[in-house]
């Protein structure tokens, strides 16, 4: 979510400069005191799903290590990323190298999605244009595979602000269009930055077989806001608001034979400030894991 309806790319003196800033800084990989995953998480999918405002470029490079520590820490499988600049991509390319980055542009700012090598196996993707954005926005889709099951990954950073309600209900269509579409021995997730208000979702309604990941698991308080600017310091906004604009929907593989994906943790994260006396982003991320049956 932006606070202006647009938003100008960021120049490219500047992305060189972000550049070299970022560069300077280094992740040293794995932490050393994470230990080997259970033999039942190791068969769980994990999924995070963050805006990191790489539009806001204080504090980038301490900004991006903050994003590479979670991905130490949580290790997830699959990340989709929104709000994306080119310095923040060549970045994470270089010191998140367990990961292959997938970009839904490359001027401006764009969505990507980011592989676990060891774990997921990608096979093909594809970029979706919405014909009547103002924003720049798409609709990034992958093909993968995860332990000899077909996902179909996608991610969107969905039109912003109050008055673009038409244009992200009409992007929402899209994104459950392409849901229903996917066959019926692949599961699809998508996760992202939707800026969508609840009223907005009941009237484009959802397929019977995809769920509000969040409401699956109970609706649960902890979890419920990611733009927060009560609990969020990076922006200043002379107002309170506190929404639920980062959203992960799911259609479970619905063939006989195949597992059946399910939904059995949810949890916030980048609530702690970073040594800067910033937060990674002005949106909290969100973590899941699924089980298959």
């Amino acid at each position: 979510m932006k606070i202006l309806s647009t938003v100008s790319p960021v120049p490219k003196q500047r992305n060189k400069r972000l550049r070299r800033n970022l560069q300077e800084n280094d992740l040293t990989g794995d932490s050393p005191a994470s230990s080997k995953p259970s033999e039942e998480d190791d068969s769980k999918l994990s999924l995070i799903t963050w805006n990191v405002d790489g539009l806001d470029t204080d504090n980038l490079g301490e900004r991006a290590r903050g994003l590479c520590s979670f991905l130490v820490l949580y290790t997830p499988d699959v990340v989709f990323l929104q709000e994306l600049i080119p310095p923040y991509v060549q970045y994470l390319k270089k010191r998140a190298v367990s990961y292959l980055l997938i970009e839904g542009g490359e001027e401006g700012y764009f969505t990507g999605i980011m592989l676990k090598r060891s774990r997921v196996k990608f096979t093909e993707s594809e970029i979706v244009t919405y014909p009547t954005t103002q924003m720049m926005r798409n609709l990034l889709i992958a093909q993968v595979t995860f332990r000899g099951q077909k996902l179909c990954l996608m991610t969107s950073h969905l039109e912003s602000c109050k008055g673009h309600a038409a244009e992200r209900m009409k992007q929402l269509q899209m994104v459950m269009q392409r849901t229903r579409e996917a066959p019926d021995d692949v599961t699809v997730l998508f996760g992202g930055d939707t800026n969508l208000r609840d009223t907005e979702v009941a009237k484009v309604g959802l397929p019977p077989t995809v769920c509000d990941v969040w409401e699956r698991l109970g609706k649960q308080e902890h979890c419920r806001y990611t733009w927060d600017t009560k609990n969020n310091s990076n922006k200043t906004v002379p107002y309170v608001s506190r929404c639920r604009f980062d959203r992960v929907y799911l259609r479970p593989a619905t063939k006989d034979g195949v597992p059946c994906l399910a939904p059995d943790h949810m949890a916030l994260v980048g609530l702690e400030k970073l040594d800067c006396g910033r937060y990674t982003s002005d949106h909290w991320g969100i973590y899941c894991s699924f089980s298959f049956s």
